[in-house]
């Protein structure tokens, strides 16, 4: 049988970059980033193929697949000393789909998967309460949203409420507490909208979210927009999930989008921006605005200086 999943971390890659059509687009260059030496969080992406066996097996995880991923699974959490649904060494996890060629209209981004109740208690003691609820309530939002089908709408609307309730402007001025209170009414969302509770084992978390990375290769807006642009030929899409990496901590992490060179222009400079305590999808859906990657120089000196280094590399 075909290998199906393909692990990647710094310095090692069961895959590179020519294997776009087998692990997309992202895979094939977090594979061959990983090989070069980048610090690329360790992962796994599950093969394009695999999408297509599972929309022939009338949209069931192809035997043995489930198998092959929990194995994969464990090279991760070997290289991390993590474990998934482990509370005293939390393992979190994004999740990400990534096609051959890139298309808008399937599955976004869930991050911060394997959180429940225990989890955020166990992540609580080691990084602080305001950043594993902080966390949480992410994740309830992103999961419920992408992998539940709940409106987002519904989670911002109880976000909404909570700022305006404690006269705070941004979501980084909500206390621990206050996030606490979000975290019980956003899984308040799920039983209202569902009918059922939030999934909190977090196996049946990364089972969901991978099966919703495989059905939204077929869903209207995909199809729509493969048949615009005439795109055949693609047997579907691949899954990524990969160890996060938070850069909601404090004022010294965040994130942020770089290009080694100016996408216009191509001139050889770091053009990009950040985001200080912020995780990605605050920087893609606007929700606070970043600032130029000129800044982090002064503002995180040595975090700039590693991120130059990798630039070098990639170049």
């Amino acid at each position: 049988m075909n290998e199906r999943v393909f692990t990647f971390g710094k310095g090692k890659s069961d895959g590179n970059k020519a294997m776009k059509s087998l692990l997309g687009g992202k895979g094939a260059n977090l594979a061959e980033m990983a090989t070069i030496g980048l610090s690329v969080p360790p992962g796994l992406t599950i093969s394009t193929e695999a999408c297509q066996e599972y929309q022939q097996n009338d949209k069931s995880l192809p035997n043995g697949l489930w198998e092959e991923i929990l194995e994969a699974l464990k090279f991760v959490e070997n290289e991390l000393g993590e474990s998934l649904g482990n509370p005293s060494k939390p393992l979190l996890l994004s999740v990400r789909s990534g096609a051959a060629i890139s298309m808008p209209g399937m599955m976004d981004t869930v991050l911060n998967l394997g959180l429940n109740d225990e989890v955020v208690a166990g992540l609580a003691s080691k990084g602080g309460e305001r950043f594993a609820y902080d966390s949480y309530r992410r994740f309830l939002d992103m999961f419920g949203d992408v992998v539940m089908d709940i409106p987002h709408s519904l989670f911002d609307e109880k976000l909404e409420k909570q700022k305006h309730s404690k006269g705070v402007q941004h979501d980084t001025d909500l206390t621990a507490d206050d996030l606490k209170d979000l975290v019980e009414q956003y899984k308040n969302v799920y039983v209202e909208a569902k009918g059922e509770k939030f999934p909190s084992d977090p196996k049946k978390q990364l089972e969901l979210a991978v099966k919703a990375v495989f059905n939204s290769w077929d869903s209207p807006r995909a199809i729509k927009y493969r048949s615009i642009n005439q795109i055949t030929g693609l047997m579907g899409t691949a899954v990524n999930i990969q160890s996060m990496v938070f850069g909601n901590k404090g004022d010294t992490s965040g994130t942020g989008v770089l290009f080694t060179r100016n996408p216009s222009t191509g001139e050889k400079k770091l053009y990009g921006e950040f985001l200080v305590n912020a995780q990605g999808e605050d920087v893609v859906a606007g929700i606070r605005t970043p600032q130029d990657i000129e800044i982090m120089k002064t503002c995180m000196p040595d975090a700039y200086e590693e991120l130059v280094e990798n630039c070098k590399i990639l170049e």
